[in-house]
C-alpha cells in the first residue's frame, strides 16, 4: 500500500523543481556561446599563411554560420578641388539703387482711364522713378469707359480728382471697353452706328474740356492693335476720332500704334522693348500688356510729358535751400572789399595814354611787299626752286678740261 503524501508538500516540491530547471536553462546558452566563441577563436597554421579560418564540423550557433565581416574604415574625405577653367565665374552682388526721395513741391501727373491706363501708370512710374520733381498718380478703373456712365461716371469723377491732386498734367487712355451699346437720354444706340459715333464724339470732347478749360496740359493716348481683327479695325477708327476731338480743344494726341505692330501693321505678341531687346509685349488673351509692354507704352508718353514738365522732370533736379547748402566755412569777420575804380578815372592804368602808344619803327630798307606793290619788283627765287628760271652759268674751259 503506497504511502500518501500531503498535497502542500507535493506542491512545494513541484515549484522547486521548476525553478531549478529555469535556472539551468538560463545558464546553458551562456556556456554554449562561450564554448562556440572559444572554438571560433581557435586558429590553425593555415590561418597564418592563407588568412582564413576553418571551423569544426560540429553544431554551430546561427551567429557562427558566417564569418564576421570586418568593418572597413572609410578614408578621410578629401577637399573638393574646383576647376577654375570650367567653373562659372562668381558674380558680385548687384548693389541696390537707392530710392529717390520726391520733393515736396514735385509736380503730379494724373493718369485716368481703363485697364490700359492702369498699365500706363505702372510704366510711367518706372520712367519717372529717378526724377525727384515728378510724382505719378494713376487713378484708372479697370472696367470703366465713356459709354457705361451708369457703372462709373468719369465726367463726374474727373473734376473731383483734379481738385484733390491739382496735377500739372493729365494723361487719358480710355476706350478699350467702349465697344458696346450706348444708352442716351432719347434712345439706345448700337455700336458702329452713326448715332453712336455722334454721341461718343460729344462725350470725348466734353471729357477733354474738363482738363483744357482749367489750363492744364492734356495728353490723350491712342489705343494699340489687338489680336482680334475686328477690335483692331475699331481701334483705328476710334483713334482717328480721339485725334480730331482732342486737337480741336488744344490737347495733344499720343500715337502708340507703331510700337505694337509689325512693318505691315499687323498685331504682334513679341517685339522690341525700350532697350531694343526682343521680349513679350502682350499677354495670351491678345488684349492686355505685359510688364515690358507697359514700359514701352509709357516710352511714347514719356517724351511729350518731359517736354511739358521741363526741368522739373530732370533726374538731376535738387532742392537748393539752406538745408542742402554745404558748409562754406566763411569767416565771422567780413573783409573790407577794395573800392572799384571808375573807367572814366584819368589815372587808370597810365592816365590818358593808350597802352603801347609809341611811333612805329623806322626802316631804311624796303620789304619785299613794298618792292612788289610800289615798284613791281619781285625778289629772285632761291636757286633750285621750281620757279627759279635763271639760266645756269656757262662753264669755263678749265672746268671742262678737269672733267
Amino acid at each position: 500500500m503506497m504511502k500518501k503524501f500531503d498535497r502542500p508538500r507535493i506542491r512545494w516540491l513541484v515549484l522547486a523543481l521548476t525553478a531549478a530547471s529555469l535556472c539551468v536553462g538560463a545558464l546553458a546558452p551562456v556556456h554554449v556561446a562561450e564554448a562556440q566563441e572559444q572554438r571560433y577563436e581557435r586558429r590553425s597554421i593555415l590561418d597564418f599563411f592563407l588568412g582564413r579560418r576553418y571551423l569544426d564540423d560540429g553544431p554551430q550557433a546561427p551567429d557562427a554560420q558566417q564569418p564576421r565581416r570586418q568593418q572597413r574604415k572609410r578614408p578621410p574625405a578629401q577637399k573638393a578641388v574646383i576647376n577654375t577653367r570650367t567653373a562659372p565665374p562668381v558674380r558680385p552682388p548687384v548693389p541696390e539703387e537707392p530710392v529717390v526721395q520726391k520733393l515736396g513741391d514735385a509736380k503730379k501727373v494724373l493718369i485716368v482711364g481703363d485697364f490700359l491706363a492702369s498699365g500706363l501708370g505702372d510704366g510711367l512710374t518706372a520712367a519717372f522713378e529717378t526724377s525727384p520733381g515728378v510724382v505719378v498718380e494713376a487713378r484708372g478703373n479697370v472696367s470703366s469707359g465713356l459709354v457705361r456712365d451708369d457703372y462709373y461716371d468719369w465726367p463726374e469723377q474727373l473734376p473731383k480728382m483734379i481738385d484733390e491732386l491739382k496735377p500739372a498734367m493729365v494723361v487719358v487712355m480710355i476706350g478699350a471697353n467702349d465697344r458696346q451699346q450706348m444708352v442716351t437720354d432719347t434712345a439706345k444706340e448700337k455700336f458702329r452706328t452713326d448715332g453712336w459715333f455722334a454721341e461718343y464724339r460729344r462725350r470725348v470732347l466734353s471729357f477733354g474740356k474738363e482738363v483744357t478749360d482749367r489750363k492744364i496740359p492734356l495728353l490723350w493716348v491712342g489705343l494699340p492693335a489687338f489680336e482680334s481683327d475686328q477690335m483692331t479695325a475699331d481701334a483705328v477708327q476710334m483713334n482717328q476720332l480721339y485725334r480730331n476731338q482732342v486737337e480741336s480743344i488744344g490737347g495733344e494726341f499720343v500715337d502708340i500704334w507703331d510700337g505694337f505692330v509689325d512693318e505691315n501693321s499687323n498685331f504682334i505678341v513679341t517685339g522690341s522693348d525700350v532697350n531694343g531687346q526682343q521680349v513679350r509685349l502682350r499677354t495670351s488673351d491678345g488684349i492686355n500688356l505685359t510688364q515690358a509692354g507697359r514700359r514701352k507704352l509709357a516710352f511714347y508718353v514719356e517724351k511729350p510729358a518731359r517736354r511739358i514738365l521741363g526741368t522739373q522732370a530732370s533726374p538731376d533736379l535738387v532742392r537748393l535751400d539752406e538745408s542742402a547748402l554745404p558748409g562754406l566755412g566763411l569767416p565771422t569777420n567780413p573783409v573790407e572789399h577794395t573800392v572799384p575804380i571808375s573807367l572814366s578815372d584819368p589815372n587808370l592804368d597810365g592816365g590818358t595814354e593808350l597802352l603801347g602808344a609809341r611811333p612805329p619803327p623806322v626802316t631804311l630798307t624796303k620789304s619785299p611787299r613794298d618792292l612788289l606793290v610800289e615798284q613791281g619788283e619781285m625778289t629772285p627765287a632761291p636757286i633750285g626752286r621750281v620757279d627759279d628760271y635763271r639760266m645756269p652759268a656757262a662753264k669755263t674751259p678749265a672746268e671742262v678740261s678737269v672733267k
